[in-house]
């Protein structure tokens, strides 16, 4: 497996992309692409070599020389059209182009979608792309879709991402027909604005295991494994849910501060608090796909730090291993959407 990695994408790029791309092939048999700025990151892999005392040289790993970088502050469009040796764009080329699986990127998400719709384009069929991302829930994870790259959609799109968010659920688990969700204000058919409602009828004739409406407060309660909304409020949850996991765990350590006796208790409440931590923190997760164009690319968080690279590049090498793509296709085609 070949997967080409932005290793300048990220706030933490190319210290944390070129260390979770060594992590990533040291513990499987994927080729890693690193993109970029050659000189650098032939500069990190020595740091790294120095640090651990190892033998990068050893690791199936090439670097692929990108002279440009896309930004977090860069619009996405006017980025993807004027900096076509960006390590994003490259990135996507060699998928293009045959000579990668998968492209990884943690950098601007915008540019991301710009430039796996220019370079690899839509599958066909598919009205628009959707930003899915897995998320904690208290029996393990769901995923939902979109979580920002359509802020204003039609009832077919959230039909769509329900289809291939459903696909990308199957592949993950091997949990055939997920339970799929859409978002609303109240779980009766009759709530919600003219977006959910028509959404609801086209989702409800699907070949897809669609269990109707769901609350906000639904989606950490296991009720469904997919959950469907447009990008606008899916940004919203998602955002939301990353700050209060983070105040969680804050007023954890603040109630321990208060009562000092708890500290004696440490030892016994440390596994839990560890596990609670994993299961919140997107690093574990890494990142998802980019449904509905024609290529497996992976979105990260901009954040993201070496074992969320790592775990970034595995999900990718699954989707591929899982023929994620062809899934899809024959899922959008099934369901006949002009």
């Amino acid at each position: 497996m070949i997967i080409a990695l932005d290793a300048m994408g990220g706030d933490f790029a190319p210290i944390s992309t070129v260390e979770g791309a060594i992590l990533a092939v040291k513990e499987s048999k994927h080729k890693v692409l690193l993109v970029g700025h050659e000189k650098l990151l032939i500069e990190e892999m020595l740091k790294y070599a120095k640090r651990y005392r190892y033998n990068v040289n050893s690791l199936d790993i090439e670097i692929v020389n990108a002279t440009q970088i896309i930004s977090m502050d860069d619009h996405p469009v006017k980025a993807v059209r004027q900096k076509k040796d960006s390590s994003l764009s490259v990135c996507a080329k060699l998928v293009a182009d045959g000579k990668s699986d998968a492209f990884i990127s943690m950098g601007n998400s915008g540019a991301v979608m710009t430039a796996a719709l220019f370079y690899l384009k839509r599958i066909d069929g598919v009205l628009r792309p959707a930003i899915s991302t897995i998320f904690p829930t208290i029996e393990g994870h769901c995923i939902i879709a979109d979580i920002g790259a359509n802020v204003d959609c039609k009832p077919e799109h959230l039909l769509q991402f329900g289809i291939m968010a459903s696909s990308f659920y199957e592949k993950i688990t091997g949990i055939k027909r997920p339970k799929v969700g859409l978002i609303s204000i109240g779980e009766e058919d009759t709530k919600g604005n003219e977006l959910t409602l028509a959404a609801f009828e086209l989702l409800k004739k699907a070949d897809i295991n669609f269990v109707g409406n769901i609350e906000g407060g639904d989606i950490s309660k296991s009720k469904v494994d997919v959950v469907i909304c447009d990008g606008f409020v899916g940004n919203i949850i998602l955002k939301f849910g990353e700050g209060l996991a983070e105040v969680l765990l804050k007023l954890i350590r603040i109630s321990f501060k208060k009562h000092p006796i708890t500290w004696a208790f440490l030892p016994f409440l440390w596994s839990a608090i560890k596990g609670l931590r994993k299961k919140v923190n997107y690093n574990e997760v890494g990142g998802a796909p980019l449904l509905g164009v024609n290529g497996v690319c992976i979105v990260g968080h901009g954040a993201s730090n070496c074992r969320a690279v790592k775990n970034a590049i595995f999900t990718g090498a699954k989707a591929v291993e899982h023929n994620l793509i062809k899934d899809i296709k024959e899922a959008i085609a099934k369901s006949k959407i002009d």
